[in-house]
């Protein structure tokens, strides 16, 4: 399992927002190079970056500064989600170097798009991204909510091909409540492979219960504004997996 530090970008800035409201905005770093340098010096070998402009718009808007982290922070495997939906979008992330796309609203709302994407990409190049709150799939940088059951989504995307999931409980993104891992043990059998938790991580008690769920259900876990507070170091997440 790994742990997945995660940098959230709004105009070139690290942010975190709460519950995904963007007028609840904290800026913790001018410089998003030099905070995946810093992931990367604390033990982590993954990074899981969120484009929040074009989660809003649907239009790529940090790219220079992603593949800037690529390029200067070689040794860290990036994934990188927000507004993924068109394969150029898709094209134009891997063409930086970025390891695996997040694709998350396009998924949910066109299914002919996620077969033609895992067609053009492979499962291992991308990882779904589904939103959810009370297990409702929500959309649209999470602005709109589908009436779509998440447990229906997750098995109809396994069947597609894909192999990786972030699967974000977004009632308490953000909010350091702690997780729920019987949510996550239901989502990753509903996939048939292991998922990664994002949302609400709190204390090195998350990673330890995310652990103890075991490597078939839980590839990694994200950690957001819990290492931005100050809440939990990176360092001793990564040693909580060990």
């Amino acid at each position: 399992m790994n742990i997945f530090p995660a940098i959230d970008l709004l105009d070139g800035k690290v942010v975190r927002l709460a519950q995904g409201d963007y007028h609840r905005v904290t800026v913790y770093h001018e410089d998003p190079v030099q905070q995946a340098r810093d992931f990367y010096e604390a033990g982590a070998r993954w990074l899981h970056v969120v484009d929040l402009n074009a989660a809003r718009s649907g239009k790529p808007s940090n790219t220079e500064s992603i593949a800037a982290i690529v390029q200067q922070v070689p040794q860290l495997k990036v994934q990188v989600g927000g507004g993924m939906r068109t394969l150029a979008a898709i094209q134009t992330l891997l063409d930086t170097g970025v390891t695996r796309c997040v694709v998350g609203s396009k998924l949910a709302l066109d299914p002919a798009f996620a077969r033609e994407a895992v067609e053009s990409f492979g499962g291992d190049n991308l990882v779904a991204g589904i939103d959810a709150r009370d297990g409702i799939v929500a959309v649209d940088g999470w602005t709109n909510m589908s009436s779509i059951p998440a447990p229906e989504l997750v098995a109809d995307l396994a069947q597609l091909g894909l192999r990786h999931l972030v699967y974000t409980d977004i009632s308490r993104d953000g909010m350091q409540t702690g997780i729920q891992p019987e949510l996550y043990a239901a989502v990753a059998t509903a996939a048939g492979f292991p998922v990664i938790v994002s949302g609400g991580v709190a204390s090195l008690k998350d990673i330890e219960a995310a652990k103890e769920l075991g490597p078939e259900l839980i590839e990694g876990v994200i950690i957001g504004r819990a290492y931005y507070e100050g809440a939990l170091s990176i360092e001793k997440a990564v040693e909580g997996l060990a």
